[in-house]
Formats: C-alpha cells, sequence, structure tokens
C-alpha cells in the first residue's frame, strides 16, 4: 500500500501543470494556444514574460526534488521504492500530465529537479553547463540537448567509478526523454530555423 500510494504521489507531483495554472489564473491565458504550445518553462517565458517563466521553472524544477524527497515523509519511511525511480515518475507525469489532458512539458526543468534532490553538486555542475550552452548558442533546446548529453557523459564515468547504476540508468532514461521531447526542435535545429533568445 505504502509503495503504491508513494508512486501515485509522485506522478501527482510530476502532473501539476504550473504553465497552465498561472497563465489561466493570472494571466487569462491557456499557453497551450500560443506560441509552441508546450507547457512547459521555454513556452511560458514567451508567452507571459519573465516573471511567470521564472516561477513555471521553479514550479517545475522543484517538483522533480519534492518526488525525490517523498521517502522523507515519515508515512512514506518503510518505502522499498528508490527516490531516483520516484523522480522518474515525477518526470513522466510532468510529460504526461492527468490535470492537463496528458499533453506536459518537454521534461527539462522537472528532470533538473530530480538531481537537485538527489545530487545537488551535479545540478549546479549542469545549470552552469546550461547557462554557458544558453548564452552561447541562443537556443533553449540546443542547450537542453547539450546538457543531456554531458550528464549521460558523467553518470556513465561515475557508473565504472562508483558502480552507481541507478544514477547512470536514470539519467540515460531522462536524457532518451529529452531527446525525444525535442525531436521538432532537433529538425529547426538542423534547418537553422530554431527560435533564439534575445538577453
Amino acid at each position: 500500500m505504502v509503495n503504491a500510494l508513494i508512486i501515485i504521489c509522485a506522478y501527482l507531483l510530476g502532473s501539476i501543470p504550473s504553465g497552465l495554472w498561472i497563465g489561466k489564473a493570472f494571466y487569462k491565458t491557456d499557453i497551450r494556444e500560443h506560441g509552441s504550445g508546450n507547457l512547459g518553462a521555454t513556452n511560458t517565458f514567451r508567452t507571459l514574460g519573465k516573471k511567470a517563466g521564472a516561477i513555471v521553472t521553479a514550479v517545475d524544477i522543484l517538483k522533480g526534488t519534492a518526488a525525490v524527497l517523498l521517502p522523507l515523509i515519515p508515512y512514506f519511511q518503510d518505502t522499498s521504492i528508490h527516490p531516483l525511480l520516484l523522480g522518474g515518475i515525477a518526470v513522466f507525469g510532468h510529460m504526461y500530465p492527468i490535470f492537463a489532458g496528458f499533453r506536459g512539458g518537454k521534461a527539462v526543468a522537472t528532470s533538473a529537479g530530480v538531481l537537485l534532490g538527489y545530487a545537488w553538486p551535479l545540478f549546479i555542475t549542469l545549470a552552469c553547463v546550461f547557462l554557458i550552452s544558453l548564452k552561447l548558442t541562443k537556443m533553449v533546446s540546443l542547450a537542453s540537448i547539450i546538457v543531456s548529453i554531458v550528464a549521460v557523459i558523467y553518470a556513465t564515468v561515475n557508473l565504472f567509478i562508483n558502480g552507481e547504476w541507478q544514477l547512470f540508468l536514470l539519467i540515460l532514461i531522462l536524457a532518451t526523454f529529452i531527446f525525444y521531447r525535442h525531436r521538432e526542435n532537433i529538425k529547426r535545429i538542423k534547418a537553422g530555423t530554431e527560435p533564439k533568445i534575445k538577453w
């Protein structure tokens, strides 16, 4: 029973469509009808502005962090579910949220939140890689893809050094999610038509 409940909680945390709810509550806007139609932070920035985008980014990150930390709640302490699995479930919920018709974001922020909750030094490192990549390329999608590749390289090296196969497996799965969810962006990057941000 405990394992079933904690899995459900992790999915529901991930399913919180922050971009949709903030857009409707404070801007009277359904961001699915604007820009890329995506519920993630990038489309929120473009559609609703910097303030809303920053809030959505923070919430989406914290969803992943909260899922990883669920076993710290006294009721869930007896669970046999690994925290990283809970994080992965939250990411799945972010991509396919029950509260938004199973149309969610692209997994980047919530994946970052999982790492924040489980291995914060890695989170900080990858955040720096993301910001540098974004500064150089001016493309959020490409920066996200670069971070995914760097994370897989780290996880692979860490696997051989420390044998932490759970982290390797999760990062490999999350990177696969991110690549899959960015498949249209990849096509536009190749074609030179991917939108760039303005600093």
